[in-house]
Formats: C-alpha cells, structure tokens, sequence
C-alpha cells in the first residue's frame, strides 16, 4: 500500500474522463500525495480496528484514498477533509463486513509491508507498544461488530453518537447502548488479560 499506487490509481485515464485536461497538474498531485501522506497511518488502523484483519485492511484503505481522491474538492479544506476522510474509511469498512457478513482476523505482525515510521524509536518502547497494541487488538476482536465499530468510531473517531448512528443504521440509543456494552465487556477483558500476565 503506497501512496504512488494510490494515487496512480486515481489519475490513470479513464475512457469517461480521457480529455487532454484530464490528468492532475504538478500541484493537485503534491497535494493528493501530501493527503494520502499525513492520513495513511490513521485510516488504516482505523479500518483495522473495525474489519481486523490485516489484508482487507489494506486493501480497503487503498479503496478508502481512491474514493476520496476523486472527489478532489473534498480534500482542499484540511480540517473537513480528515473528518469526512474518516467516515469514508469507517463507511468502507462498514459495508465490506455488510458484504462479508463475517470477519477473519490476522495478526497484525502479519504485514506483507511494513507501515513507514517517521520517527526513530527505541527498541524497549516499541516492544512495550507492540504488547499494548497486542491487548487492545485482543479485546476489540472480543466485542461483537456491531459494538467494535461503535466503540471505534465514538471513542477513537470521536465521531458524534448521531454521526455513528447513520452509519451503522441505528438510532443514537442503539448507538449508546452499544458503546456501553462495548466499553463494560473491553475493561473486563483488558483487565482479566492483565492478570493473567
């Protein structure tokens, strides 16, 4: 998943839009590689978290660009653009397991390519994230999809209860009720897990 894949997927011609004006300039380009650049990261563990499987992952954040790419207008305001970037993602991510009706979950060690780091880490703080992330990954898969992707979207997105409601179809008490459960069944796994250690 690269950011020149995704965006070549979007500006490669199209017999409906093969006009010579048709293809982005130099700046619409930098800024389309700049977006996929600065939201990378964040959609797909956005789209893991909900589908949590590693390849659908992928493929669904590279669905996830490719759709907002093409609505170029979208991406011009930075603020609004991450915020409808991330209903996007979630939107994707919702209708693939509508589509799949059931989820297969990989390990996130399981990356045929490893997600870039900007930042030089220490090998101690990486280990202690990798477990955290190991436990939180563990009791999301826990939770039923319904209740994960609400979670997901309220308490990472923080995405509004009505918001999360649209999405998932539902009225904001069915959206509440949700995240309640969500939020009582995480901390009693997390905590169980703990002890276990």
């Amino acid at each position: 998943m690269r950011i020149a894949s995704i965006t070549s997927v979007v500006n490669r011609p199209m017999s409906a839009r093969s006009a010579p004006n048709s293809s982005p300039n130099a700046a619409e380009r930098e800024l389309q590689d700049r977006f996929v650049r600065e939201n990378l990261r964040r959609v797909f563990a956005l789209i893991y978290r909900i589908v949590g499987n590693v390849a659908d992952a992928q493929d669904l954040t590279q669905d996830t660009f490719i759709k907002a790419l093409q609505r170029k207008d979208q991406i011009k305001d930075g603020d609004k653009a991450v915020q409808w970037l991330g209903r996007v993602a979630s939107n994707t991510a919702i209708d693939f397991l509508r589509r799949k009706a059931r989820v297969n979950f990989t390990e996130i060690d399981a990356l045929a390519e490893p997600l870039p780091d900007p930042h030089d880490r220490r090998i101690d703080v990486e280990l202690l994230r990798g477990e955290q992330a190991a436990h939180l990954d563990y009791c999301l898969e826990a939770l039923s999809v319904r209740e994960r992707t609400a979670l997901v979207l309220r308490d990472v997105e923080d995405m509004p209860a009505h918001e999360v409601a649209e999405i998932l179809g539902c009225s904001p008490a069915t959206v509440r009720s949700h995240i309640a459960n969500a939020r009582t069944k995480f901390r009693a796994i997390y905590e169980k897990r703990k002890e276990a250690q």
